[in-house]
């Protein structure tokens, strides 16, 4: 899927927020500023979420209280082969919610893992997005 502007991509990501249920995992890959943040945006707003959402690029974590809650990490500064207990949230809780994560790549599996999001940038403004749910 082809996008031209961030407001399309987050109303993509509004509708595909509507299939997701608790315990599901979305890793979103892409470069610095292709739009991993835009689209959780967009997820959080589909899931009903009405506050701030930002990358939580230095605590990692941020817990947006929601219905179902909403995990929203940015694994960008840990080093490679990281695991999720690691920053101090266990499968168990993180199937109360959905979790999405950006820099997945960071992982040392992807375990767990229900939907997969490629960004791959085209243009300033346009972003080509694909969708694998596993």
């Amino acid at each position: 899927m082809k996008f031209s502007s961030e407001n399309e991509t987050l109303e993509w990501a509004k509708e595909f927020a509507k299939s997701l249920k608790p315990g599901d995992m979305v890793a979103m890959y892409g470069n610095l500023g292709a739009g991993k943040t835009v689209i959780s945006r967009g997820i959080c707003a589909g899931l009903g979420f009405e506050g701030t959402v930002c990358s939580p690029t230095y605590t990692i974590l941020h817990e947006y209280p929601n219905d179902p809650p909403i995990f929203h990490f940015d694994l960008y500064r840990l080093e490679d082969g990281a695991d999720i207990n690691e920053v101090g949230m266990d499968s168990d809780y993180l199937a109360n919610g959905i979790s999405l994560i950006e820099w997945p790549e960071r992982l040392v599996d992807d375990t767990g893992i229900t939907h997969v999001i490629k960004i791959e940038i085209l243009s300033e403004t346009e972003r080509e997005i694909t969708l694998e749910t596993k």
